[in-house]
């Protein structure tokens, strides 16, 4: 009876390989990594939620492929999908590279801003038109990095649609070497032709840095899109290395007036760089660039140098231009309303979320409102939002106060330790580590320094990731995590320090996160937990809502909560270092 069935199971398996349909997706050659950082996602599609990252020169093996995306097969069981436009494929012993497939999208409306990092926070570089092409560099839930005429930046990716082709240089394109750079002092349009009746192929923002090809009467050649177009020179200010001649426009840009009766000029943003020049109080220049509280002037006709940027006063915009509906709105309990534009002026009063107040002019980065009672203050840009038609502070300087800062990032729990689950299946340990890949990306655009705990589904224990903020000698310190009770009405965030020189990251961080996600505020309290109790660092642990709460589980596992938490982070740790 045995013998019997197992001929029968023998013929039936024979049957099934012979006659059976084969499984075209099987295993077929291995891929390596070929760019520095790659997102493996779980399906085919830039849509898709982030896996892991994976570095270059890692070598994973194929396990099906469809359109331009590579199944992988990761650690264990686990696998993923990565574009194959980043990756070798290696076949039989050969190995192919897609470095001549770029993946194009282009945009899907009109004036779409391109910004220098993935949020609403980072100042504006340029603009799409609907139709114009760029290349897809790097992407995460809501934004693409992409590489256009103006250089890189990132665009809101609901504005973008893809299309896969092939790379070929334009057979007009005119490779010449430029003859000199400049930088747009205004929003400026690009034209067709060189000439004020010239088709509109474009926009530059203010201070973005062009190549210039040639000068046409008063018109700049430069290339767009990689063709050859045109921008009027009385918005360029050129640099001094320039071989074209010097537009004159003294009005152009930013005018800073000197404060201190002898300022010195120095040859870098330093004060250790050597000294090229002086100011005297009451001299009038335009700010050409800012870098860390240093602005670049040209002090003499031709002489470029760098002055202390805090003894400047910058002209206010003129209230003419603000709307007679303009104003502003408070984001924090609590927000000062100062005496003058500056962090270091006394308190007028507070105000609380929600609060409005008629804008009356712009200065630098602070707007010049009109209080209750008829008192003038100033309230930063930073800390508001605004209505009405006016112009509006672009809010990139948080970029500054995060520039070259140190901050760990800290996704909670990991591997075996999944944290609290939500009702809906979500677990604490994969959406913490979502949140830390979005925060992360917005503090590298920013120029911070950027360490992560954990970078996969790994498990770390606590006294590990304490050690990472001293090794690194952070300046801050953030654990993400989201929150769980028995009594599943329970909602809402909350922030944690133990230390009281912790006090002040922690409610900087919170409330600008509470300010933007509008969840429950529970406060900022002490709480005795490991990763702050034994932090030498500024440090704060976020429970940045309850998986418990199966309506406010759904808030939390949405983009656009994602994107809101990631910014209202990013803006937190920019208020708390700038002040």
């Amino acid at each position: 009876m045995i013998k019997r069935f197992n001929l029968l199971l023998i013929c039936f398996t024979i049957f099934l390989a012979v006659f059976l349909p084969q499984d075209t997706d099987a295993a077929n050659g291995s891929v390596t990594i070929a760019e520095d950082t790659v997102n493996v996602r779980n399906g085919p599609s830039l849509s898709y939620q982030l896996v892991k990252q994976v570095k270059k020169g890692e070598k994973f093996t194929i396990i099906k492929e469809k359109g331009d995306w590579i199944q992988i097969q990761l650690s264990g069981s686990k696998t993923g999908w990565v574009a194959n436009w980043v990756v070798s494929k290696s076949s039989n012993g050969t190995t192919t590279t897609s470095s001549n497939n770029k993946t194009t999208a282009q945009a899907n409306t009109d004036q779409l801003r391109v910004r220098s990092g993935p949020g609403t926070s980072f100042r504006i570089i340029g603009y799409l038109n609907k139709g114009q092409a760029v290349s897809v560099l790097d992407d995460n839930e809501n934004w693409l990095k992409i590489s256009a005429a103006f250089g890189e930046g990132w665009v809101a990716r609901e504005y973008i649609d893809f299309k896969n082709t092939t790379s070929n240089p334009s057979k007009g394109e005119n490779t010449n070497n430029s003859t000199g750079t400049g930088v747009v002092t205004d929003t400026l349009n690009i034209r067709k032709e060189p000439s004020s009746t010239g088709t509109v192929i474009g926009k530059l923002a203010k201070g973005t840095s062009i190549n210039i090809y040639s000068k046409k009467n008063n018109w700049l050649e430069i290339k767009y899109s990689g063709q050859q177009a045109w921008v009027n020179a009385d918005f360029v200010q050129m640099n001094t290395s320039s071989q074209l001649s010097n537009p004159s426009n003294n009005n152009a840009g930013t005018i800073g007036t000197v404060t201190a009766s002898n300022l010195s000029v120095r040859s870098d943003s330093s004060l250790n760089a050597d000294i090229i020049g002086s100011v005297s109080k009451g001299q009038k220049f335009t700010i050409l660039d800012e870098v860390k509280n240093w602005v670049k002037i040209e002090y003499q006709p031709g002489k470029i140098g760098w002055a202390a940027g805090w003894y400047f006063n910058r002209d206010k915009q003129s209230s003419s231009k603000l709307a007679k509906d303009s104003k502003v709105t408070i984001l924090h309990n609590g927000t000062n309303i100062r005496k003058d534009p500056t962090v270091q002026s006394n308190v007028l009063e507070r105000a609380n979320e929600g609060d409005t107040f008629p804008i009356k002019s712009i200065e630098n980065d602070w707007y010049e409102i009109t209080l209750s009672n008829g008192t003038i203050g100033y309230i930063a840009g930073w800390l508001v939002t605004t209505n009405g038609t006016g112009p509006g502070i672009d809010k990139h300087g948080a970029e500054g106060y995060l520039r070259y800062k140190t901050v760990v990032i800290d996704p909670g729990h990991g591997g075996i330790d999944n944290g609290a689950s939500g009702t809906g299946g979500t677990l604490e340990k994969e959406l913490t580590l979502r949140t830390a890949h979005l925060l992360s990306d917005k503090l590298k655009a920013a120029g911070a320094n950027v360490f992560l705990t954990r970078s996969n589904d790994s498990y770390l224990p606590l006294p590990s990731r304490v050690r990472m903020a001293s090794v690194h000698q952070s300046d801050a310190f953030i654990s993400l995590h989201y929150d769980s009770n028995l009594d599943r009405s329970v909602r809402g965030m909350t922030g944690y320090y133990y230390h009281s020189y912790q006090k002040k990251l922690a409610e900087s961080v919170y409330y600008s996160t509470n300010a933007q996600t509008k969840l429950k505020s529970r406060g900022v309290r002490s709480g005795d937990y490991h990763v702050v109790r034994e932090n030498q660092r500024q440090a704060v642990l976020m429970e940045l809502g309850y998986l418990s709460n199966s309506t406010e589980e759904m808030t939390l596992t949405s983009g656009q909560f994602q994107e809101n938490v990631a910014t209202g982070l990013y803006n937190g740790l920019a208020r708390y270092f700038k002040e």
